[in-house]
C-alpha cells in the first residue's frame, strides 16, 4: 500500500493581494491532503497524465450538484453534432466554469486534431480566477493545461488546452489570425452583457465558421437573450438550466427620495437583526462603490463588536481593482460573525462568487455613459434599469433556500418605467476602434457584418 501526497497548487504569480482573494472568496484551506495508491488501479488524469489527487474527488462531487451538471451529456451530444450550441442560464447554475472544462475534454477526445478551447469573458478579473478555478477542479497547473491572457498579462503556453481570455483579447488575435485556427471550440460568455468586442465577435465568427466547418461555437447567455440569440443564429440546439431556488422579492411602499442612503440604512438594519448570510448591494455607478465603503468601514469602526464584522469588498466591473484586504489589526475584536457586502453596479452580477449570499439589495436605477456621436463626448445619463437586469439580479440567489431581495422601488416601478431589455453597448459606444478592427479583418462596413444589433 502506497501513500502519495499531494499539496494544493499555488498558483503562479502569487501575490499578497492574490492571497487576499482566496481568504474571501474561497473555502479551501490549503492543507496537505492525501490518497491512497492501489498499484496500478490508480486512476490517471487524461490532460497531465498523473494521478488524481484526494482534493480532486472531493471538488466533484461538488461540481456534480451544481445546476448545470443536469445538462452535462445533453450538452456534450449536441456539442458533438452540432457546430453552434446555445447555454442558457442564470448566475449561480455553474455554466460558466463547467462548459468550457466540457469543451476541453471534446478537444482532447478529438485528440487536439482541430485545437484548443477558448472562453471570452467580458471582464479580467473573472477571467484570471475562472482560470484558477477550472485548473483546481480539473487537477492541472495553471499556466500549463489551463491559462489565461487578458491585457498586459498572459499564462499560456502551446501546450494549454483551455484558455480564458477577455473578449477584445479574442478580438485582437483575430488580426494575425483571422480563422482562429488554433482553437477547435469556442466559447463566448456573458454574451447578455452585450459588450462591443462580444457583439463583434458574434457577427465576425459567423463567417468563420462558415470557412471552418470544424469548428464548434458555444454561446453562454442569460435566460431572456436565448429567444434573440436562436433567431441569429437559426435552428441550433438551445440548452436551458434552471435555477434551483426562487427567491423571495420584497418590493418598497414608495420610491426613496435618495437611493443610496436608503441601501445602507437597509444594509444596517439586516445587519442588527443577526440574520446569517452575505449581502449583495447593487448601486447606481462606480462612484456610489467608492462613498458606500468608506460609509460602511467608517459605521464598522463605532458599532457593538457583538454583532460581527462587516467587510465591505467593492467590485468594478470596468475596473480590474484587487479586493482590499481586510484590517488584521480589528479582527480580534469580531471573533463571532463576519458578512461580506459586496458592493457592484447593475452589471457587476457575473464578478459576485461568494456562495452563501443570502441577501440583495437593489436600487433599481443605474447612472452609465453614453456616446454622442454630433458633440463626439460621453454623456452621463440617469435611468432605470432594465426588468432583465432585475430578474439577472434575483438569479444571484437561486442557490439559496432563503434568499430576499430587497427592491428600493415598487412593484409598479418595474412594470411602469423599466424597459424589457437594456440597449446594446454598440448603440451607446464610441465604435472608432471596431471600424478599425473592421478594417483590418478587410470589411468594407457594417453592412457587410452581420451584427445582432445594428451600431
Amino acid at each position: 500500500l502506497g501513500v502519495v501526497h499531494v499539496r494544493k497548487m499555488e498558483f503562479l504569480n502569487s501575490s499578497p493581494e492574490s492571497h487576499c482573494i482566496s481568504e474571501l472568496l474561497d473555502s479551501s484551506d490549503g492543507e496537505e491532503e492525501e490518497i491512497l495508491a492501489y498499484g496500478e488501479d490508480l486512476e490517471l488524469n487524461p490532460f497531465d497524465g498523473l494521478p488524481y489527487s484526494s482534493r480532486y474527488y472531493k471538488l466533484m462531487k461538488k461540481r456534480q450538484e451544481l445546476p448545470v451538471w443536469k445538462v452535462r451529456c445533453a450538452f456534450m451530444e449536441s456539442l458533438l453534432h452540432h457546430q453552434i450550441v446555445i447555454v442558457s442560464g442564470g448566475a449561480k447554475t455553474g455554466k460558466s466554469s463547467q462548459v468550457p472544462q466540457w469543451c476541453a475534454e471534446h478537444c482532447l477526445a478529438a485528440s487536439w486534431r482541430h485545437g484548443a478551447a477558448v472562453c471570452s469573458q467580458a471582464h479580467g478579473q473573472v477571467a484570471v480566477r475562472l482560470a484558477l478555478r477550472a485548473a483546481d477542479e480539473m487537477d492541472v497547473n495553471v499556466g500549463h493545461e489551463v491559462g489565461y491572457f487578458v491585457p498586459f498579462e498572459s499564462c499560456c503556453t502551446t501546450e494549454t488546452i483551455l484558455r480564458y481570455c477577455t473578449d477584445d483579447m479574442l478580438q485582437r488575435e483575430m488580426m494575425s489570425a483571422p480563422l482562429l485556427n488554433s482553437y477547435g471550440v469556442i466559447i463566448l460568455d456573458d454574451v447578455h452583457e452585450r459588450t462591443v468586442p462580444t457583439d463583434v465577435l458574434l457577427g465576425v465568427l459567423k463567417h468563420v465558421l462558415r470557412a471552418r466547418p470544424s469548428l464548434k461555437l458555444v454561446i453562454l447567455t442569460a435566460p431572456h437573450m436565448s429567444s434573440k440569440l436562436q433567431d441569429f443564429c437559426g435552428s441550433v440546439p438551445l440548452i436551458r438550466v434552471e435555477n434551483e431556488h426562487q427567491a423571495e422579492v420584497v418590493y418598497s411602499c414608495s420610491m426613496p427620495k435618495d437611493h443610496f442612503l436608503s441601501a445602507l440604512r437597509l444594509l444596517f438594519e439586516l445587519h442588527h437583526t443577526k440574520e446569517k448570510g452575505d449581502v449583495v448591494i447593487f448601486l447606481a455607478c462606480e462612484q456610489d462603490i467608492d462613498k458606500a465603503y468608506q460609509m460602511i468601514r467608517q459605521e464598522q469602526s463605532n458599532s457593538n463588536p457583538d454583532l460581527g464584522e462587516l467587510i465591505p469588498v467593492p467590485l468594478y466591473p470596468t475596473k480590474n481593482n484587487l479586493i482590499p484586504k481586510p484590517n488584521q489589526e480589528k479582527q480580534k475584536c469580531y471573533q463571532k460573525y463576519r458578512r461580506k457586502v459586496l458592493l457592484t453596479t447593475s452589471f457587476g452580477e457575473s464578478l459576485i462568487w461568494i456562495k452563501n449570499v443570502n441577501f440583495v439589495i437593489d436600487v433599481g436605477v443605474e447612472r452609465r455613459k453614453v456616446y454622442n456621436p454630433r458633440i463626439r463626448a460621453d454623456s452621463i445619463i440617469a435611468q432605470p434599469i432594465s426588468k432583465a437586469q432585475a430578474e439577472m439580479h434575483k438569479q444571484i440567489l437561486s442557490t439559496s433556500p432563503s434568499g430576499k431581495l430587497f427592491c428600493l422601488y415598487t412593484e409598479e416601478f418595474t412594470y411602469k418605467e423599466m424597459k424589457p431589455d437594456f440597449p446594446a453597448k454598440i448603440q451607446e459606444s464610441n465604435l472608432s476602434s471596431m471600424v478599425l478592427f473592421l478594417k483590418r479583418m478587410d470589411i468594407a462596413g457594417f453592412r457587410h457584418c452581420n451584427f445582432l444589433s445594428r451600431p
